[in-house]
């Protein structure tokens, strides 16, 4: 075959080719294979796309809008002259305070398990409230270990990035100078009047209903290191007794620092629970409770009194909710 049929072939082909592709593309842009057209998911597609193509400029524009309004916002943010940020206030405000609270958590083979856990919580409330203390104290948590530290690892995982707190295995005494040490504990003769700034005041971490009396007292004396009592007698009268959960005692210091007032400190902190009144009040709320009493009893006395049925004579607990939760 010649050159000529040879090129005459190919230029046909060609042709044919372009053709075949005129015929399968419709006048509206939608390609065809044979008669058939694109099918409706196609078409949808390919009509979502230009219309992302078409608002192309409008989304850059919002963008835009947004961009400036949030600039906008910042600026007007920003304290102007003679303001400050709440936030920075409230930093500045806050003044550290040289005194020192040691829990003493060398009772631990003393309590149950239940127990443990609610000391956990009280350590967790001390080290909460200090955060947040207009005069935070020096925090140290000693002697940890055992049960204690088992639940703190357990249950809360976190405590080994608290700050502003000295977290020791080893007993207070081989932290703190022995001639600086104040044992806080209610069987002492002595009461506390102030604080001490160069002291570091000792609160037994012990939650044990009563089981162990007198042992922190016991403690301090075999010790040989100062010991002392809040002066809870001289403003507070309670119906319960005069132990405290060791947040209680906690916070009434971070409170006495804060208010310079004992009265004050006590009742910011003391639950309702406790029925505390203050000193010198007590005999007007026993002449109120006489009094209520005595109606009460006037009131009854008109009416008949019915015995109880055999049987169903119900027995009342003993323990009182202070000691469930302390």
């Amino acid at each position: 075959m010649s050159d000529d049929a040879t090129k005459a072939m190919s230029l046909e082909e060609s042709n044919t080719k372009k053709s075949d592709t005129a015929h399968d593309s419709s006048p509206n842009g939608e390609t065809q294979e044979g008669n058939q057209t694109l099918s409706k998911r196609q078409r949808k597609k390919l009509l979502k796309h230009q219309k992302w193509e078409e608002e192309r400029d409008l989304r850059k524009q919002k963008r835009k809008e947004r961009k400036q309004q949030r600039r906008l916002d910042r600026v007007s943010d920003e304290p102007g002259e003679g303001t400050t940020n709440s936030r920075k206030r409230l930093r500045r405000e806050v003044t550290p305070s040289s005194l020192r609270l040691v829990v003493d958590c060398s009772f631990d083979e003393l309590m149950l398990i239940k127990d443990v856990r609610k000391l956990h919580r009280q350590i967790q409330r001390c080290y909460a409230e200090n955060r947040r203390a207009p005069h935070p104290v020096q925090f140290y948590l000693t002697s940890l270990g055992g049960q204690l530290k088992q639940n703190m690892d357990d249950h809360d995982k976190g405590w080994v990035n608290w700050k502003d707190i000295t977290i020791k295995t080893e007993h207070y005494i081989e932290v703190v100078g022995k001639e600086e040490l104040v044992y806080l504990t209610s069987d002492s003769p002595n009461v506390l009047a102030e604080l001490d700034p160069t002291k570091a005041y000792v609160i037994g971490g012990l939650v044990d209903h009563n089981h162990h009396k007198g042992i922190t007292f016991e403690r301090a004396k075999e010790l040989g290191i100062e010991h002392a009592q809040l002066p809870l007698s001289s403003f507070v009268k309670m119906n319960s007794r005069k132990v405290l959960a060791v947040n209680h005692v906690f916070e009434i210091m971070l409170a006495y620092l804060e208010k310079g007032n004992w009265r004050e400190a006590f009742f910011t902190v003391l639950p309702p629970r406790k029925g505390a009144v203050a000193v010198g009040q007590e005999d007007q709320a026993s002449q109120d409770s006489d009094s209520d009493a005595s109606e009460h009893h006037a009131q009854d006395s008109t009416t008949p009194t019915m015995a109880p049925p055999e049987g169903n004579h119900v027995e009342t607990s003993h323990t009182s909710k202070e000691e469930e939760e302390t």
